[in-house]
């Protein structure tokens, strides 16, 4: 298991990989963590030398995060230098008997593929993107579905050859203690929380809100949460599309929530919370942090969305309206989003969603997406493989 080398960025998968691993030692099992510098939780924790990276950083007068935004190759190639490290390490570990399951969790595995038949103990993958994300995964990630693969929903799994082989699906969870809900329908705000990028579709959040507010007798306002990347060369999004429709008002930009506490009075506040992404979706760990504050999801019917929210009961799913379009590269035509029709069922979805019982989210998501649950799942595929 690898968390990001940036300890101070947000990156779900370390968050997760750190929290299966405590729940894990609690509930018994011994667990190694595999990560570039010491986590500190008292657990078993192998590390990286990181005097490569340490050095270029002075040569070079960077933090790490400098060197990302200036330099993002060279700092993926040191980056990818760590992980390669710390994968040896672990099949080191597991050839000499000191672990029996490897588990690889991060987002860039495709290292560790083609060494795990060198591992002699069992070797499982969980990755965090979908299939077809990058052209690296979809080259290389079907050379090896014969390996021991967990989804971590059932959507994730369709971009990947019919007879992968998969040894569970398992859905992310969390602790219910960091998220009290509130189970009160006094707010007027509509929450977006999540990374401002066009996959994502805030135009289409802020577009269906405006759509809502024109008929509405009581409007809403929408709160905007997230990174965007104004001042590099690839965040045209944020310029043209979102920012010039922030007023302060209907439309507010209220910055980057990396606070826990403030996250949840973010969500816990909120009448709903958008989720209008049009790419597939591999799981979406916002829907369950608002389930867990009674705060329903109304989302597109992308990727795994309409598996993590249960339409009618714990949000609304709202299907995407497509249309035909000519791509204008190689003359084909193409299915895309229609904007202003999505927007449309949005803003429709946004007048219905007042009468989905938080309680019943709250529910769900102590039903479905704990932590507790998280874990159990992962000891069973673990003493499977063993048993192999």
């Amino acid at each position: 298991m690898q968390p990001a080398i940036l300890p101070q960025v947000i990156f779900s998968p370390g968050v997760l990989a750190m929290g299966l691993a405590e729940a894990l030692e609690s509930a018994g099992t011994r667990v190694t963590l595999f990560t570039p510098g010491d986590m500190g939780l008292g657990i078993p924790n192998v590390t990286a030398d990181l005097s490569g990276f340490e050095e270029e950083l002075r040569a070079r007068g960077d933090t790490y995060i400098e060197l990302l935004k200036k330099h993002p190759l060279v700092f993926i190639s040191l980056a990818r230098q760590v992980q390669s490290e710390l994968i040896s390490k672990a099949y080191d570990m597991a050839n000499s008997g000191d672990l029996d399951v490897v588990h690889i969790y991060t987002n860039e595995e495709d290292i560790a593929l083609p060494f795990a038949r060198l591992c002699r103990k069992p070797v499982v993958f969980t990755h965090h993107d979908p299939f077809n994300f990058a052209t690296s995964y979809r080259h290389v990630f079907p050379k090896y579905a014969h390996l021991n693969w967990i989804s971590m929903s059932l959507a994730q799994r369709v971009k990947m050859p019919a007879d992968t082989n998969w040894v569970a699906n398992i859905y992310h969870g969390m602790s219910p203690d960091g998220f009290v809900p509130s189970f009160s329908q006094g707010s007027k705000n509509l929450v977006y929380l999540g990374r401002i990028v066009e996959p994502k579709g805030v135009h289409l959040a802020i577009r269906a809100v405006k759509k809502y507010n024109e008929t509405a007798l009581v409007p809403y306002r929408l709160k905007i949460a997230g990174k965007h990347y104004s001042g590099t060369a690839k965040d045209g999004y944020w310029l043209r599309y979102v920012a010039p429709l922030i007023d302060g008002d209907e439309i507010q930009y209220v910055g980057f929530i990396s606070n826990q506490d403030k996250k949840r009075d973010f969500l816990r506040d909120a009448t709903a919370i958008l989720v209008p992404s049009t790419f597939d979706e591999p799981f979406g760990m916002v829907m369950i942090e608002a389930l867990a504050c009674g705060t329903p999801v109304i989302g597109l019917n992308s990727g795994a969305i309409p598996e993590v929210v249960i339409d009618g009961v714990t949000g609304i799913v709202v299907p995407k309206v497509m249309r035909s379009v000519v791509n204008p590269k190689n003359g084909r035509r193409d299915e895309q989003v229609d904007s202003a029709a999505t927007a449309l069922a949005l803003a429709r979805a946004i007048g219905e969603v007042r009468r989905i019982d938080r309680r019943a989210c709250r529910t769900d998501f102590e039903t479905r997406f704990t932590l507790k649950r998280m874990c159990a799942e992962h000891q069973l595929v673990y003493e499977e493989l063993v048993r192999e």
